[in-house]
């Protein structure tokens, strides 16, 4: 029995006002699955990271998603800002924010809102941080608390925009660690990255969005793709992509 399908684009155009950023699309996130996005600046992995969490409609096409994520259940967890970065409320507060789609008129949260949230702090690591100002937390430990609060939201995918943004090679390991915890727990991760050699490392599957089309296969199919080249952010400019066959 094949894997479910999450969510799909078939022969979808991605922009806005009618103007396709990148035209007959067809992707798909299966249960389980891990897909790192890389891909040059404007080619449009912020439309699809929008068009995937349902924040706009594609062009063309159609995004289809199973019944399960009707009702949201997508975690996601954005680039950050400085504000956010110096936001003054406690580490369990921003979690608990997770919930906010289910709160419709209850001005509280339940019970069992408030225990999924402690879970997820030590399925992290991080409980020991809950009563924290999260203004006053280091960069790896607000990215922490960001994930825990998109583990609240969701319910079987992760998606994520440069998670490791600003963060030191210690804390972006560890963040790397526990995505791929909770992916062989079963949580589906998307993560737009601009780290291709760690994307490689990752990832079951890439898409690689580009002015000219784009590639999305398993990782061992994009190597041998025209579209995989040098590999770059950080690796060594001498290492080939047939180092990593």
């Amino acid at each position: 029995m094949g894997k479910e399908v999450l969510i799909s684009c078939e022969d979808a155009g991605l922009g806005y006002d009618n103007k396709a950023i990148i035209a007959h699309f067809d992707f798909q996130v299966e249960e389980g699955d891990y897909i790192c996005v890389v891909g040059e600046n404007g080619s449009g992995k912020s439309t699809l990271i929008k068009t995937l969490l349902g924040l706009i409609r594609p062009v063309s096409g159609t995004i289809r998603r199973s019944a399960s994520l009707e009702q949201g259940a997508i975690g996601y967890l954005p680039q950050q800002t400085q504000i956010q970065r110096h936001f003054p409320v406690s580490v369990m507060e921003v979690v608990l924010s997770g919930f906010l789609n289910e709160m419709r008129f209850r001005p509280f949260y339940m019970g069992s809102q408030r225990k999924e949230a402690a879970q997820n702090l030590k399925k992290l690591g991080i409980w020991d941080l809950h009563r924290s100002c999260y203004g006053e937390l280091s960069g790896g430990q607000q990215q922490r608390v960001l994930l825990a609060r998109a583990l609240c939201a969701a319910d079987r995918i992760l998606v994520l925009d440069e998670p490791m943004t600003g963060l030191d090679p210690v804390a972006s390991q560890s963040l790397y660690d526990s995505l791929r915890t909770l992916n062989q727990e079963g949580m589906a991760v998307v993560m737009v990255t601009h780290d291709i050699q760690k994307a490689l490392e990752q990832s079951q599957k890439i898409l690689h969005m580009s002015d000219g089309g784009y590639f999305f296969g398993a990782t061992e199919e994009y190597l041998r793709s025209e579209y995989a080249g040098y590999l770059s952010n950080g690796a060594d400019q001498s290492t080939r992509q047939e180092d990593y066959l």
